[in-house]
């Protein structure tokens, strides 16, 4: 069978996961279009600022619109939060205090925010007195009796980590996060701070619908529609965000001043476009799985399981082949096609990483996009996609890629 036609009988199989994803995206669509209408979104709210942006109304209403979305009490959604990583560290230094102790049920966060939370003499919250356990998962999924017998300790916190990170697991559904949710509540009063990255409009219900306190993501991955520029999002309980928030800016002030001089349009284009990329992302996604699952590779989730993330990960027979993989995903990119990747000591990670990222917005994830720490086992990360059609071609290309290695 040559690379057409598998990609053919790929699409055949995944006809009736594909309506299910069209349903989802139609709903968070019917949802997103309520919020701009209930918040009167207007040209005006477009506009840059300048200063101190007092009244700033394109900020504020940005705001109101992950309020009524994630249906949050809260929000504080701004262009400067320069990652996901700042933004969950903006969230947990304005929430902890010395002497706290946060408590992920998760396992261990990724790589880039293990510096914010055990970092040595670097202003880490372990520097300001926070403590920090972990409970690791068991075969991926929530360890309940161990939660269960660490929860009969005091926390300031329960952290959650929606997405993989580097680990090779499935992401955590919704179903399994509101089982263990339920487990916390019963036993701790310690709020629930879930890192949200990879997930939003993934599934019909967001995480602050099914108990969790506070949510925290990225603009440049999935509400930012592949449109936004940079910036992140915090969500939740107003006493936790009101707490939050002084640490966004400064005691006294917090989400009353911010401008920016760039303008907030493409802010509100990528949310609202934003179902619908993460539907595109999400068929890319069943593609590449079932297509390297037909060619022998270990491909997680499967098929016939849920996706909780946009993510999907790929296990491959050695680094050549991981190489060749990226290598592929960036020549079939609309930017920097020419470039070719290496691994490369890249900050925050303990081992080389290869990154493909040929995308608009520098390092957006919500754009077909993939990389690897070089280390066993050899798994890819792919994400991403603003259309299926450019899906399409990328899967094609990196079969033919991986297969010229594989045949060596």
């Amino acid at each position: 069978m040559n690379t057409e036609q598998l990609i053919k009988e790929c699409e055949i199989e995944l006809k009736d996961y594909y309506e299910q994803l069209e349903d989802i995206a139609l709903f968070n669509q019917e949802k997103v279009l309520e919020a701009f209408r209930n918040n009167r979104v207007a040209l005006n709210h477009f506009s840059s600022t300048s200063g101190y942006g007092y009244d700033d109304i394109g900020r504020q209403t940005l705001c109101n619109l992950f309020k009524d979305i994630f249906v949050a009490e809260e929000a504080i959604v701004s262009p400067l939060f320069a990652s996901g990583t700042h933004t969950i560290a903006t969230a947990l230094f304005g929430a902890l205090r010395p002497g706290d102790k946060i408590l992920s049920i998760s396992g261990v966060p990724y790589d880039t925010l293990l510096p914010v939370i055990k970092g040595e003499g670097n202003g880490s919250l372990k520097d300001f007195g926070v403590d920090f356990d972990s409970v690791a998962l068991a075969d991926g999924e929530f360890d309940y009796g161990a939660i269960e017998k660490k929860l009969s300790e005091p926390h300031t916190i329960i952290y959650i980590q929606r997405s993989r990170g580097y680990e090779y697991r499935n992401a955590l559904s919704m179903d399994s996060m509101q089982k263990v949710i339920a487990l916390v509540k019963s036993k701790s009063s310690a709020p629930v701070f879930v890192d949200n990255c990879y997930g939003e409009f993934v599934e019909k219900v967001e995480p602050l619908q099914i108990g969790a306190d506070v949510i925290m993501g990225s603009l440049i991955k999935n509400p930012g529609g592949g449109l936004a520029y940079t910036g992140g999002y915090i969500a939740g309980k107003k006493c936790l965000l009101d707490k939050i928030q002084s640490r966004y800016t400064a005691p006294g002030v917090g989400t009353e001043i911010g401008s920016y001089a760039a303008g907030y349009q493409n802010y509100y284009q990528g949310l609202f476009m934003a179902p619908h990329t993460v539907l595109q992302a999400m068929k890319c996604s069943l593609l590449f799985g079932l297509a390297f699952d037909k060619l022998g590779y270990e491909v997680l989730p499967k098929t016939d399981v849920k996706a909780g993330d946009i993510v999907r990960s790929i296990k491959f027979a050695n680094a050549d082949e991981v190489i060749a993989f990226c290598r592929a995903i960036q020549k079939t990119s609309p930017v920097d096609s020419h470039v070719v990747p290496y691994p490369w000591d890249m900050p925050g990670y303990t081992d080389q990483v290869i990154m493909a990222a040929g995308t608009f917005v520098q390092g957006a994830s919500i754009e077909l996009s993939a990389d690897s720490p070089l280390r066993e086992p050899y798994v890819v990360y792919l994400q991403g996609a603003l259309t299926y059609e450019h899906a399409k071609l990328a899967v094609r290309n990196c079969i033919n890629d991986v297969m010229a290695v594989y045949s060596k």
